[in-house]
């Protein structure tokens, strides 16, 4: 909505800037003429862009857990295990967000409203508004949120984000430290950080030096045409502070979910991989006889994988998605989220000497073999404990390994959770006998007596845990 007739106004910063800008831009942007177009600096643009981000203030409520003075002595520890009873507590965040649409349509970050139950967007004209999540997702710190009872609001446009570069300038709109709107300025220092501000494993951001302090999160980096490049989500600072290290979640990652909240998704779903990789550095790409470090090489492949599907094989590099580079694992969940679902990518692979480009399905983890998933009743030693067989969908959700087989818990239930029980454990054996299928594990349990061992393989260690009953 905020084109390129705005340029000439932007005044002397951008016109010293020029011999950074496309040949396209150039031609569309002069030198100021005057002293009040010099003194007019991005006022022109920050005018028209700034409506378009608000505020959001969200209350969360989490349960806590009075604990006793006894817990720690040996002797009264399990006396008051369960005397002490969880406690709301109401916490308050505050952030900012953008309107994406004239129908109310918001974009901001999971911390801010993901686990909120009452939200409220407060507009830069004082106005506000009640607004619910329709769509969030932890890993990729974005919620989508729909305003009540609105329309004709102001809205930034989604650039391109794989068009950035490095050096273009940008603005960062947001309210920090809730003082109000604020606009700082700096320029995108860096492309593909991914791993960098987030221990998730998804992430990818665009890096700028334009100031991002606490409350930023979920504000607007925007570039001199007034689109929005990227969300604000977190700074890389030892103090809490910007220290010209900012982070923003690309805007085509933001345009999938808004897609997929249109289109009425309770969650974000993302294309499954089915694969582990590392990035190619010197030493590995010397051992595959390349030239040049590039790529990602695949380590681990599940047989049921799209890559597999499509001729993939361990030891392949991948080097590009869609046209666009891949160097790590999160650079490849990050092209494959944006690619979305039921379609095919472009994926090119390197094979010794030999570069090809393959077709690989985008789909989610598939439910094959059936979890045939058991909840055990309140008759059992363990009831709640639940428990299935191991699919790819169990494996994505518990973060398993790809070569992970047998019988997984999905849910300890209280009683089992109290024994040291933890979703993601393979249940190995009840008692001495081996775990086959998930339909046996009520049987063992009743048979098991008044002694119960049971055998798990925790990421890859084995666990044995004792009770009585």
């Amino acid at each position: 909505m905020f084109r390129t007739a705005l340029i000439p106004r932007l005044g002397l910063a951008l016109g010293l800037t020029l011999a950074m800008l496309s040949p396209a831009a150039q031609a569309e942007t002069r030198i100021p003429q005057s002293q009040a177009e010099i003194s007019l600096g991005f006022a022109p643009l920050v005018k028209q862009a700034a409506p378009a981000v608000v505020n959001i203030y969200a209350k969360i409520v989490r349960q806590t857990q009075q604990r006793s003075p006894f817990m720690n002595d040996p002797f009264f520890e399990d006396f008051f295990r369960n005397f002490s009873s969880p406690r709301p507590r109401v916490e308050s965040s505050l952030g900012s967000g953008v309107i994406l649409s004239q129908d109310g349509i918001v974009v901001s970050n999971y911390h801010v409203v993901g686990m909120a139950t009452e939200i409220r967007v407060v507009t830069t004209d004082k106005r506000e508004y009640d607004a619910r999540v329709v769509l969030a997702d932890q890993a990729s710190d974005l919620a989508i949120l729909q305003l009540e009872e609105v329309a004709g609001l102001p809205f930034l446009d989604l650039r391109n984000s794989d068009e950035v570069e490095v050096g273009e300038l940008a603005l960062a709109i947001g309210n920090p430290f809730g003082v109000g709107q604020t606009v700082s300025s700096g320029i995108v220092s860096g492309l593909a950080r991914s791993g960098t501000a987030s221990g998730e494993g998804f992430g990818y951001y665009i890096q700028t030096d334009a100031p991002i302090n606490p409350g930023n999160s979920g504000g607007a980096l925007i570039d001199v045409n007034g689109d929005l490049i990227g969300i604000n989500t977190r700074i890389l600072s030892r103090s809490g502070g910007s220290n010209g290290i900012g982070f923003a979640i690309p805007a085509n990652l933001v345009r999938e979910f808004v897609k997929q909240a249109r289109a009425g998704s309770e969650g974000f779903q993302r294309p499954w991989a089915g694969m582990s990789g590392q990035p190619v550095d010197a030493d590995l790409a010397a051992s595959l006889g390349m030239e040049l470090p590039e790529g990602m090489v695949i380590s681990e492949l599940h047989p049921q994988s799209p890559f597999a599907k499509a001729g993939f094989e361990v030891g392949d590099v991948i080097t590009e998605v869609d046209g666009q580079v891949v160097n790590s694992p999160s650079e490849m969940v990050f092209r494959m989220s944006v690619a979305g679902l039921d379609g095919t990518s472009a994926v090119s692979r390197l094979r010794g000497d030999a570069r090809e480009i393959l077709k690989v399905e985008m789909f989610t983890a598939p439910k094959d073999p059936p979890s045939r998933s058991q909840v055990l009743n309140e008759h059992s030693p363990l009831p709640g404990l639940t428990v299935g067989l191991i699919n790819p969908v169990a494996i994505v959700r518990l973060q398993l390994p790809l070569s992970a087989t047998g019988v997984v818990v999905l849910d300890p239930g209280p009683y089992a959770g109290r024994a040291g029980v933890k979703p993601g454990d393979i249940l190995l054996a009840i008692n001495g006998e081996e775990v086959l299928e998930a339909e046996a594990v009520p049987r063992l349990l009743e048979a098991a007596g008044r002694r119960l061992q049971l055998d798990l393989n925790r990421r890859g260690q084995r666990v044995s845990l004792r009770m009585r009953r």
